[in-house]
């Protein structure tokens, strides 16, 4: 407890930005014998399981970008019904949105209305709704795709720190997620209106957009919204976004989510996995 506590409370003075971007410019090195030796450590550190991915010999790939946010082979992510997994990871947290208040961690809350940049008119959208959050961990496979089908409405940047977004910082560091640096992908659904969040966090270099590519890191400014006159559709495990380098997903939805049984916050799930149905 203590040094968890100590591992957040360091965190407030550092340059997150700055830090972020240099392991960035590391990430996209091209230099055969460097990007080899930074992806062949990883592995060994962080014990990948290249036997799932599309192209299996780590030396393949030109940055280590490329090799982090690595394609999965065909079949090895089926998708499960009702509203399934975005991505691999931690299940954190999950369950209804009440008083339009988010669960982060035990005895600590956040509201929708922070975490949506402000916006009161979206969060109302959600009051009476559920929530569910997904930590993905270096390790983990780092493309996020969609729970349930839907039509993406506007897109909405919301500049902040870029606190790491691990158990320690969860429990020691208030409104971490609406604090963060992230991208807010709002969605019309069957079951209604989606939001999708897309939490920066530490050394996480870019957050990037199967629509509009790479968005992050922007110039420093205010939040940014893009509203999509021409619908972009997206069906249920159809690829969304990604992360360079590792963060989580926070989802939210207008309707009750009846969460499977078998699921427990701190749950290990797999993108695709059935998480329940709205």
């Amino acid at each position: 407890m203590l040094l968890s506590r100590l591992f957040a409370l360091i965190q407030y003075p550092l340059p997150h930005h700055l830090l972020s971007r240099l392991v960035g410019g590391l990430a996209e090195c091209r230099t055969p014998w460097l990007k080899n030796a930074l992806v062949q450590a990883f592995i060994r550190q962080f014990r990948v399981d290249m036997d799932e991915a599309a192209e299996p010999d780590p030396t393949a790939y030109a940055t280590f970008n490329d090799f982090f946010t690595r394609e999965l082979e065909e079949g090895a992510r089926p998708i499960g019904e009702g509203m399934v997994s975005p991505a691999d990871g931690t299940l954190s947290q999950f369950g209804p949105i009440e008083a339009g208040q988010l669960l982060q961690a035990k005895g600590h809350r956040f509201s929708a209305m922070e975490l949506l940049g402000g916006d009161g008119e979206a969060a109302r959208r959600f009051l009476g709704g559920s929530f569910a959050t997904v930590y993905l961990s270096p390790s983990d496979y780092h493309r996020v795709h969609m729970p349930v089908s839907g039509t993406l409405t506007e897109m909405v940047y919301v500049p902040g720190r870029l606190f790491s977004v691990n158990a320690a910082t969860t429990e020691h560091v208030p409104n971490l997620f609406a604090r963060n640096e992230r991208l807010i992908c709002h969605f019309d659904t069957e079951h209604g209106p989606m939001a999708v969040v897309l939490v920066g966090a530490m050394i996480v270099a870019a957050i990037e957009t199967v629509w509009a590519g790479q968005i992050t890191p922007l110039p420093r400014g205010g939040v940014q919204r893009i509203r999509f006159d021409t619908p972009v559709r997206l069906e249920k495990g159809e690829e969304m976004g990604r992360f360079k380098l590792g963060s989580t997903v926070v989802m939210a939805f207008s309707e009750p989510v009846s969460f499977a049984d078998a699921i427990e916050p701190g749950a290990k799930v797999q993108m695709g996995q059935t998480l329940g149905s709205v």
